[in-house]
């Protein structure tokens, strides 16, 4: 398969990552295990990437990035809408910190497009850059709030969106170092091993919740019981 395929591939499942999750979220209304930062990081860096593609005129980039960037808010206003202590002045600075700072290097990154002396494709690299750092920083808070917590509640995280994650960014991954766009392919880089590890996490925990659901029946201790009490003991 050639570079473009992958990308093609890539775009198709990265447009299909945040859906499991938006239907969990905004459908079932279950955010538990949510990341509040991971949740803003996933408006923020859509975002720069759909600017990025603009830049770059790339068109895969800003499909996919585009419906990312819909999904991106729908989980988090499904988040703040129902988890009201996030909706406080301090939660918000705190899981916003990050993603301010992101928002300020992309924004920054991109209005240098607009100087004369600039020019689309210095400005792309410039931004490509601040992404690759971002999706860094972005691809932290839930894996590490999931290994922090070993108790928390995940019944909120879909396992088909973490599972699409990293077979988008495999795929971007090879896109990347196929055209020879380092931001991709090390954000891609990035996102994998994010992605691989939430994944593990998941497995982990839901396997002794699925085992103690397929534990004892109640019934059975009453057939015992009722077989003893018919055979006079």
């Amino acid at each position: 398969m050639s570079a473009h395929a992958f990308g093609l591939l890539g775009a198709a499942l990265s447009m299909s990552i945040a859906w499991p999750q938006v239907f969990l979220s905004c459908v079932r209304r279950r955010t538990g295990g949510l990341s509040p930062a991971a949740c803003l990081l996933g408006v923020v860096m859509p975002a720069g990437w759909l600017t990025y593609g603009l830049l770059i005129e790339d068109r895969i980039q800003v499909v996919t990035n585009a419906l990312n960037l819909v999904a991106g808010v729908a989980v988090l206003i499904a988040l703040l809408a129902t988890q009201p202590r996030l909706r406080s002045a301090r939660a918000l600075r705190g899981a916003g910190g990050l993603a301010g700072a992101v928002l300020a290097a992309v924004g920054t990154a991109a209005a240098s497009a607009a100087l004369p002396q600039v020019t689309a494709a210095r400005a792309a690299g410039l931004l490509g850059a601040v992404l690759a750092i971002g999706a860094l920083l972005s691809a932290l808070p839930q894996p590490l709030a999931l290994l922090r917590n070993r108790a928390q509640d995940v019944s909120g995280l879909s396992p088909a969106r973490f599972r699409l994650g990293a077979a988008a960014s495999g795929s971007w991954l090879i896109y990347g170092l196929g055209t020879g766009q380092p931001a991709v392919w090390a954000a891609a880089l990035v996102g994998l091993s994010s992605a691989l590890t939430v994944c593990a996490v998941l497995t982990a925990r839901r396997a002794p919740a699925e085992v103690a659901a397929i534990g004892t029946p109640q019934w059975r201790g009453s057939v015992v019981t009722r077989s003893l009490a018919v055979a006079g003991v």
